[in-house]
């Protein structure tokens, strides 16, 4: 992984039910954190385990912007951007990911 690479993600629940969007400079170790319950509030509680979309930048504050502009959007256009991607909304392992 690029020392200077950054990510926003999106993880749910196994039952999809709950969504969280996320940015990061360093996505494995972020993930295995969501999924080992490392992250106190909404995604320990609701049990944000399933990587299911992300995107990687080489600039901070465009992957930042990116993250704000997620948030802002209706749960509809947040499902409809994972699905042009990810239409089983199927995990995606970290091994299965090429980093730039």
């Amino acid at each position: 992984m690029n020392s200077r690479s950054f990510f926003v993600y999106i993880m749910t629940s196994y039952n999809g039910n709950a969504m969280y969007i996320g940015f990061t400079n360093n996505l494995a170790r972020r993930v295995v954190e969501h999924k080992s319950g490392m992250i106190d509030g909404f995604t320990k509680q609701y049990k944000i385990h399933k990587l299911v979309y992300f995107e990687q930048f080489e600039d901070a504050r465009a992957a930042i912007e990116r993250e704000k502009q997620l948030k802002r959007w209706s749960r509809a256009k947040k499902n409809w951007l994972v699905e042009t991607l990810n239409p089983t909304w199927r995990e995606i392992l970290l091994s299965e990911i090429q980093f730039f």
